[in-house]
């Protein structure tokens, strides 16, 4: 590092975290050691601000003088702070931000509350949606929109200058006018704010990514006004998607007023303010930025980001290029990290559950820590999500708590008391309690050993806890890894965190990994990282280019000019020169068509066709050469290496540097390890181990901040800044293969569930990034599932509710139809509802998997993707009007869609196009494209489950693996049978019964038998017969409702297989609506009668008012040059959110999906820039949830205005019919379905009621109103209310009624 001046000057770098702030100091001259501080984040009564006092206390040891708490501090000696912090983070964690007020578009006021209206946790009731980040809203009157559509573009160029409205925005797109900006009621709208005390505001209007021009007006105003912080959403990020830039700019206003506060504080704790100091902070992209600059939005993985950069500096060198996985562990949580010679980003996630656009190292996180409790439940063993936190604290810190991750390692002798600090008990001067640890796992061991089989000992119970944390903090790795089409063990891994060192080497055995890479700072790598970290300068702009040789010199002629702000922005911080400034260019391109960006950086041979191609085959394993290729955003990232640290070749020092044997210990314990027990236990001070020292395993290695434990048949070396340890197999260890595959072990239980699990979510991930329809990888509208060699149901990742349980019913037809038939390398593929499907477009593909012989199914793999367009009756897949199966498009009972490994293309396009275009007025497939890609995408998902089930065969025997494919599903019976027998026993053991009703009358009933060893009759008898519609449902879908709503019952995790039924017998009369005849049209049987299902199960339970039960499908079809023969040029579909029902307890959520579906809506920008419509309004529909003790949730109104002739699709329920309260609970509001027509310059508005297809013109309007959900009125049971005049009476219940309650409420006898 190179410095002007000669006074001895040392580099401060902080991370300072949620519980502890980690200080290095490291002097400029080199001849002084590194000064380590580490100390409480807060710690009031000793200190105001940490960092500062880290700051004190280094200059202590560096001057060799004191430097009073009382006085401010000289910074003449200090020559750069760098500082990582979750002061961000926290605010938004705790929602302890700055009040604020947003400005959107009019018609979108409830927007950024919506979101992307999906619930948080699928199986929960009680849906907990995040709260929204500012405290009033103000619509700004003005609306701008695309011109033209992608899906069905104008012929020829539109001339910009025959019309005065419309321009060209920054993305190149043509932008029309509709509203230009009302400047007056503007400012009003912001000195009425401005009144109320508002200083900090965030602007978000449509498409302002590409037409900034009305945000920067408004901004002005507010300038002019007086706003001290103003955040315009395309100021920040100029990306497409209104929901994701608006609730960044949100989070922007909420947490830079935040930043500016505890920054203006740090400053004051110095004499000069650090005017003469250059101060940097780390951003959430791992680069730094001047103090000045630092903003809330790029703060949000402050601290993360300054680890990753920590281990990709010191673990990586291009002299072994293999990738690197970083492992950071801390008391919570465990983020994991892969770095290849570039930082990953990302550019859209969510924290805290706010969506967050903007740059941010790809941080993959999981609910593991040292802090994660420790539990058994329903006989397995569970790990996490739950943590004891800093306060109580796992048990050992005398506070009370409970068992925790960091308890077992006491336990087992892996932490020492005597090597950690005294600061616990009354007088926090105690070490950490191993007595009470002990007994609570004495007393769990019992309590284990007298609910199961096996007899454990509590050392076994202790390490069985282990293994299981470490399985749950794999499954992110295998993700990250194995997801993009990595192998796992081709990495290395670099460990790091406080709890890291002693998990390193089990999590490297588990995964294949050989090295194991732990820097001296690891504990505290977050801080040493902003040492290693460069000053950075970002500059962006959309686009809307093709790439093609044509717009080369446009792309080239921006990327100077963004590569000149870049450099500008660094001069402008500090940069002393440009010859320290290198750039990086970087196209965000997409196929046209599909929502997959890829961040693509400027390849060496400049060809970023190439390197998008590769880019895309070698994560997604598939090629679109058919398709354009879009450019969505041009990017220069400028980076300052004015102070770059040498890099040190730490793989060159292991090579070079000879083994030598480690000085004796300093004392011997006693560890525990699996298979092998207690051992003799070398303890190392790192800090008197020579560089060279080779330590065989076992052994513990000690330092101020850390505990590495060198498992067995492991290898610890240390050199000069690092020890690296060289893990030997896991069959060293262990032998899997010896597991019994007669007595199950709840360890195994527990473990085996995981990998189950972590196969079909890998699966799941497969699918969404190898499918190319908006339905699959958007909307996230598909479900993964593995199954026993008969078909039964193993592990289904939680996609969509209303695939649970029917998939299994899919599988085992096939399997049943074809018997021993079947050869390697065949592929089934089926949507008929007698064969298991749900309805037509959700497409089921089948693959078995044999023995290595190919002569017996050992199990199966299966995908269910739903296919927007298979065809129907006038070109629409879901017409409301069908009234037969054939009516709905292409019927599959069971088809080989790929036969000895050859994919019969020719076959299935004959089944989507030709087949449905035999009946009248039907036509195939219009988008056969997208159906060959998708079902080639569930294909290849289905291959990834395959392999990874094959070596989970390889790695632990046939037997084994398929005892506890049946052991898992026989978990799942054990959990059902004790709620179901609980339930009896609450209820005195009569039967449960309930009623309700479809829109057309149709009634199911439902009446539940509970038997007293928790088998349950669940019997339909009395549900109306099929009708002339298409809300049959299949009775494949009454399974899927059963799990889905004894999970939720339940309410704690479990797993999700055909145990859920195994004790469950279903009653459903043939004939029936939910069990038709195979003719019958069934489409919204899937997405309506399956919610009225649901709502009846949920009403025998009294367990909660009914949800808005629907789930509102609507769907448009169109294109300019449509023949009416080949059916519609594009087709679009979604399902819309509404009401939550309240419970005993809780209100209803407002705005969510509830129940059989938890799919996503698209982003209005989205839909504008693709589509000819205007989304005029996506709000709230406020009082629609009914009122009661507990309030139902809203619904929302959705409406969409046609910019030319679209056919609408409309199916829907509870638009006559009310979602029911309970206990007196009002019911929600139904819903309601109106057109706006346009009629010689006059609007008429008129009700389509619950389902329909209609043709709307130019300027015509669709509008949604969504149902409310229903309120509760008591907490629980049948109540009475004293204060009452009216009385109900029906058969053997009493309802007491108020005629004049408080907020003039008055409840309703339910019967």
């Amino acid at each position: 590092m190179s410095h002007t001046t000669t006074a001895p000057k040392i580099d401060i770098f902080i991370d300072r975290g949620g519980t502890f702030t980690d200080c290095i100091g490291i002097p400029q001259a080199g001849d002084q050691g590194d000064i380590v501080i580490k100390l409480l984040s807060v710690d009031p009564a000793n200190y105001e601000d940490a960092p500062t006092e880290g700051i004190r206390r280094i200059l202590g040891a560096f001057t060799g003088r004191p430097h009073p708490r009382d006085a401010k501090l000289n910074s003449d000696c200090i020559g750069i702070i760098r500082m990582g912090t979750t002061v961000a983070t926290n605010a938004l964690l705790e929602r302890k931000g700055e009040r604020s007020a947003l400005l959107i578009t009019e018609g979108f006021r409830d927007a950024l509350e919506i979101g992307y209206q999906a619930r948080p946790k699928l199986f929960d009731l009680a849906i907990n949606k995040p709260e929204v980040l500012y405290s009033e809203v103000v619509e700004v009157e003005e609306r701008v929109t695309m011109e033209d559509s992608t899906k069905d573009p104008f012929q020829g160029i539109i001339d910009v200058n025959s019309d005065s409205a419309l321009r060209v925005g920054q993305s190149g797109d043509i932008i029309r006018i509709l509203k230009p900006l009302d400047i007056d009621s503007t400012r009003k709208s912001l000195e009425v704010l401005y009144k109320k005390g508002y200083r900090s505001i965030c602007i978000c209007l449509a498409h302002s990514y590409s037409f900034p021009d009305h945000e920067n007006a408004v901004r002005d105003i507010a300038q002019q006004v007086g706003f001290t912080s103003i955040s315009a959403s395309a100021s920040l990020i100029p990306m497409i998607k209104l929901i994701s830039r608006g609730m960044s700019a949100t989070a922007d206003a909420y947490l830079t007023p935040e930043i500016r506060r505890y920054v203006s504080n740090f400053r004051r704790g110095f004499k000069d303010g650090l005017c003469s100091t250059r101060c940097q902070f780390m951003q959430s992209d791992g680069g730094l930025v001047d103090v000045e600059k630092f903003s809330g939005l790029r703060a949000i993985l402050s601290g993360p980001a300054g680890g990753v950069v920590g281990y990709a500096k010191t673990s990586w060198h291009p002299d072994d290029p293999t990738p690197v996985i970083g492992f950071d562990m801390g008391g919570t949580s465990t983020d994991v990290s892969r770095y290849d010679g570039e930082l990953g980003h990302v550019f859209e996630t969510t924290t805290a559950g706010v969506t967050i656009q903007s740059p941010q190292l790809d941080i993959n996180t999981v609910a593991s820590g040292g802090g994660s409790i420790l539990g058994w439940k329903n006989g397995l063993f569970t790990v996490g999500p739950e943590s004891a936190s800093a306060h109580p604290g796992p048990a050992c810190y005398r506070k009370g708590g409970p068992l925790t991750v960091t308890d077992a390692n006491l336990f087992l002798g892996r932490l020492l008391p005597e090597y950690f600090p005294a600061i616990f008990g009354p007088d926090e001067n105690l070490p950490l309690d191993h007595k009470v640890t002990k007994s609570k796992f004495l007393d769990l061991t019992d309590s284990i050993n007298s609910a199961s089989a096996t007899k454990k000992t509590p050392e076994e119970v202790a390490l069985g806890f282990l293994a299981v944390a470490n399985e749950a903090m794999c499954r992110p790795i295998r993700a990250l890894t194995e997801g993009k089409g990595y192998h796992t063990s081709a990495h290395h891994l670099a460990v790091f965190g406080g709890a890291g060192g002693q998990h390193a080497a089990s999590i490297a055995r588990n995964l294949g990994i050989g090295t194991v890479l732990i820097h001296k700072y690891s504990s505290i790598l977050s801080a040493y990282g902003m040492a290693l970290a460069n000053l950075v300068e970002e500059a962006q702009e959309p686009s809307s280019l093709t790439l093609e040789p044509s717009s080369q010199p446009e792309i080239l002629e921006r990327f100077e000019t963004l590569k000149e702000r870049a450099t500008q922005g660094l001069l402008q911080q500090g940069v002393s020169s440009v010859k320290y400034i290198k750039t990086q260019e970087f196209l965000n391109l997409r196929y046209e068509g599909t929502d997959t960006q890829m961040m693509v950086p400027l390849p060496d041979d400049g060809d970023f066709r190439r390197a998008f191609e590769d880019l895309h085959q070698k994560e997604f394993s598939f090629l679109l050469p058919s398709r354009s290729i879009v450019v969505d955003d041009i990017r220069v990232r400028g980076i300052a290496k004015e102070f770059e640290r040498p890099s040190h070749n730490v793989y060159r020092e292991i090579v070079d540097t000879m083994a030598v044997p480690a000085t004796a210990p300093e004392k011997l314990t006693k560890a525990c390890f699996a298979s092998v027990g207690w051992l003799d236990t070398p303890i190392f001070l790192l800090r008197n181990l020579q560089r060279g020292a080779q330590i065989e395993g076992p052994g513990i290695i000690i330092d101020n901040t850390q505990t590495i434990v060198v498992t067995p048949f492991s290898t610890a070396k240390v050199l000069s800044e690092h020890v690296v340890l060289a893990v030997g197999s896991q069959n060293q260890t262990a032998v899997p293969q010896s597991l019994s595959s007669t007595d199950p072990d709840p360890v195994q239980l527990s473990i085996f569930g995981h990998r189950f699990m972590s196969i079909a979510e890998q699966m799941g991930r497969t699918l969404q990034k190898t499918a190319v329809s908006i339905n699959i990888k958007e909307r996230l509208d598909f479900s993964c599932a593995i199954f026993g060699p008969s078909g039964d149901l193993v592990a289904n990742a939680p996609h969509v509710p209303v695939h649970l349980g029917s998939m299994a019913y899919a599988v085992k037809y096939q399997h049943e139809r074809y018997g021993g038939a079947l050869r390697p390398g065949d592929v089934l593929v089926s949507n008929h509802p007698i064969a298991g499907g749900t309805h037509l477009p959700d497409i089921t593909v089948i693959t078995p998997v044999f023995d290595p012989s190919g002569k017996e199914i050992i199990f199966y793999t299966a995908s269910r993707g739903h296919h927007r367009d298979i065809g129907g009756l006038e070109g629409v897949s879901g017409n409301a009007n069908a009234t037969s199966l054939f009516h709905e498009g292409a019927r599959i009972v069971s088809f080989k869609l790929v036969s000895n490994g050859c994919f019969d293309e020719e076959g299935i396009t004959k089944i989507l196009v030709n087949e449905p275009g035999q009946f009248p007025d039907c036509v195939g497939t219009s988008s056969l494209y997208d159906n060959l890609s998708d079902l080639r995408a569930q294909v290849a998902a289905n291959v990834k489950g395959s392999k990874l089930i094959e070596s989970l065969f390889r790695e632990y025997g046939r037997k084994t693996v398929q005892f506890y494919m049946d052991r898992i599903q026989a978990n799942a019976e054990v959990a059902v049978r004790k709620f179901l027998q609980r339930t009896s026993e609450r209820l005195g053991g009569r039967n449960l019964s309930a009623v309700d009703s479809l829109d057309n009358g149709t009634r199911i009933r439902l009446e539940i038998q509970i038997n007293p060893d928790g088998s349950a009759v669940f019997d339909f008898t009395g549900t109306g017969p099929e009708v002339v519609g298409n809300n049959n449902a299949p009775k494949s879908i009454c399974l899927s409702a059963i799990i889905y709503s004894l999970r939720c019952l339940i309410n704690e995790e479990i797993p999700l297989n055909q145990g859920c039924l195994s004790s469950i017998r279903v009653v459903n009369p043939e004939g029936s609506i939910l069990n038709p005849s195979d003719q019958a049209a069934v489409y919204a049987g899937n997405t309506q009668t399956s919610q009225r299902i649901v709502d009846v199960i949920l009403r025998a339970f009294d367990a909660c008012a009914a949800s808005q039960g629907c789930m509102n499908s609507v769907g448009f079809f169109g294109g300019r040059d449509r023949k009416p023969k080949d059916g519609y040029k594009f087709a679009y579909g979604e399902t819309i959110c509404g009401g939550s029902g309240a419970g005993p307890g809780w209100n209803g959520a407002s705005a969510v999906h509830c129940h059989m579906t938890n799919t996503r809506i698209s982003d209005a920008e989205v839909m504008e820039k693709r589509y000819p419509i205007i989304l005029r309004r996506f709000s709230l529909r406020h009082g629609s949830g009914g009122r009661g003790q507990y309030k139902g949730g809203d619904g929302v109104v959705r409406e969409i205005e046609c910019r030319e002739p679209l056919t609408f699709s409309m199916i829907s329920e509870r638009r006559v019919s009310r979602p029911y309260g309970l206990h007196g609970g009002e019911d929600g509001a139904p819903g309601e379905n109106l057109i706006v027509r346009k009629t010689e310059g006059r609007e008429r508005v008129v009700s389509l009621g619950p389902r329909g297809l209609v043709k709307l013109q130019a300027g015509e309007r669709f509008i949604v109103k969504t149902p409310g959900g229903g309120a509760v009125f008591a907490h629980s049971g049948y109540f009475e209310i004293l204060w009452t005049r009216e009385v109900c009476v029906v058969p053997s219940k009493k309802w007491l009624l108020l005629s004049q309650p408080p907020n003039h409420y008055r409840p309703r006898c339910p019967y």
